[in-house]
Parts: C-alpha cells; sequence; structure tokens
C-alpha cells in the first residue's frame, strides 16, 4: 500500500430522524430580569444627575473637545438636558440638547417594548439598522454639531 494514501472512511450508516425536541420554556420571572436590571441601571443613573447638578461645578468632567476647541459636541450639555429630564422640566432639557432628549425617548419607547415583549414571552426587539440608517445618525449627529456652533444655531446651544 502507498503511504501517501489513507484508507477509506467506512460508509454512512443510515439512522431513523430524532424526535424534534421540545420547545425549552422559561419562566417569566428569567425573561423579565435583563429588561428590569437594564430599566434599573438608566433608573438609577439618571437618579445620580438629577441628584447632582452639573450646572455646578467639580462634580463633572468638562466636556475634552470644548476645553481644548471651543467647539460644542453632539453631547455637550447631555448632563444638564438628563438633570432637566429627571426633574420634569422638558423646555430646559432641550434647550440643553434636545438631541439627547431625543434619545432618551427612543431609548423609553423600545424599554417599553423590550418589557412587553419579555412579558409576552416573545424574542426581545433587535433593532436591524442597515448601513443607511446608521450613516443617517451619524450625519444627523454631526449636523447637529455643526449648526449649534454657529449663530444661527445658538437656540441648540447649552
Amino acid at each position: 500500500m502507498d503511504a501517501s494514501r489513507t484508507p477509506a472512511a467506512p460508509p454512512p450508516t443510515w439512522s431513523p430522524a430524532a424526535p424534534p425536541a421540545a420547545p425549552v420554556r422559561v419562566s417569566r420571572a428569567r425573561r423579565l430580569v435583563t429588561p428590569v436590571l437594564t430599566l434599573a441601571g438608566v433608573a438609577a443613573a439618571f437618579a445620580y444627575v438629577g441628584a447632582v447638578d452639573p450646572n455646578e461645578p467639580g462634580h463633572y468632567p468638562v466636556c475634552p473637545l470644548f476645553r481644548l476647541t471651543g467647539v460644542l459636541c453632539p453631547g455637550c450639555g447631555g448632563l444638564r438636558s438628563a438633570h432637566a429630564f429627571a426633574h420634569g422640566d422638558l423646555v430646559t432639557a432641550l434647550g440643553a440638547n434636545a438631541l439627547a432628549v431625543v434619545g432618551y425617548l427612543v431609548f423609553a419607547a423600545f424599554a417599553a417594548l423590550w418589557l412587553v415583549r419579555a412579558f409576552r414571552g416573545r424574542p426581545a426587539p433587535r433593532p436591524a439598522l442597515g448601513r443607511s440608517a446608521w450613516w443617517a445618525l451619524a450625519v444627523t449627529a454631526a449636523g447637529f454639531a455643526m449648526v449649534r456652533n454657529f449663530p444661527i444655531g445658538s437656540a441648540l446651544a447649552p
């Protein structure tokens, strides 16, 4: 026998199809753990920002882009916005960072959907954003940052 040749594999044997596996049932409490803990973490963060005023110096770091260049990034004013939002002052929150307020509301809608789906035993929602949607979000954030740095967009500056 030639050393370079390997022996042939045995022929496959026929086996009957395995019975379908029963679906795994997960309790409602277990399904709700992840969304409830996520919401608890977000609520704790908002409670902290609501209790520790970002308008008083020394509690939070200054935006590095603003400190180095004087240019407002899309997130500048986000903590002041969260503080006002936590206190129910929507007008001040919008004035500090309107884009952040939109993000809070989108997250709230997503979290509500996640909780309802977990309660009903459905899979968690998966935001399937395509490449064009991600580009649109990036362009929106960049446009928001640019406009708020010009005199015409001074109403959007914190």
